[in-house]
C-alpha cells in the first residue's frame, strides 16, 4: 500500500513538472501543486488517450506519459492564464 501511494506522488510530480515546463514563462507552484496538477493532467490524459487510441493506447507507456504531460501542460495553462490579466 505504502509503495502505491509513493509511486502515485512520483507519478504526479514527474508528470506535473514536465508538463511545467513545457508551459513558458514563471509557473509559481509548490511542490504540492505539482503533484496535483500531474495527477490530474494523468488522470485527463487516460481518458483523452484511450478516447483516441482505443485499446491499444494501454500497451504504450511513451506514448500514454506523452499525452498526460501534454494534458497537464493544458492544466497548467489554464491555472497560470488568469494571473496574468
Amino acid at each position: 500500500m505504502v509503495t502505491l501511494i509513493l509511486g502515485i506522488l512520483v507519478t504526479g510530480l514527474v508528470v506535473g513538472a514536465l508538463g511545467r515546463l513545457v508551459v513558458p514563462g514563471p509557473n509559481p507552484m509548490g511542490i504540492f501543486s505539482t503533484i496535483l496538477v500531474g495527477l490530474a493532467g494523468a488522470f485527463l490524459g487516460g481518458i483523452v488517450g484511450r478516447l483516441l487510441f482505443g485499446s491499444r493506447y494501454s500497451y504504450s507507456i511513451g506514448l500514454s506519459l506523452v499525452v498526460s504531460v501534454i494534458c497537464t501542460a493544458v492544466i497548467v495553462y489554464a491555472l497560470q492564464r488568469p494571473r496574468h490579466r
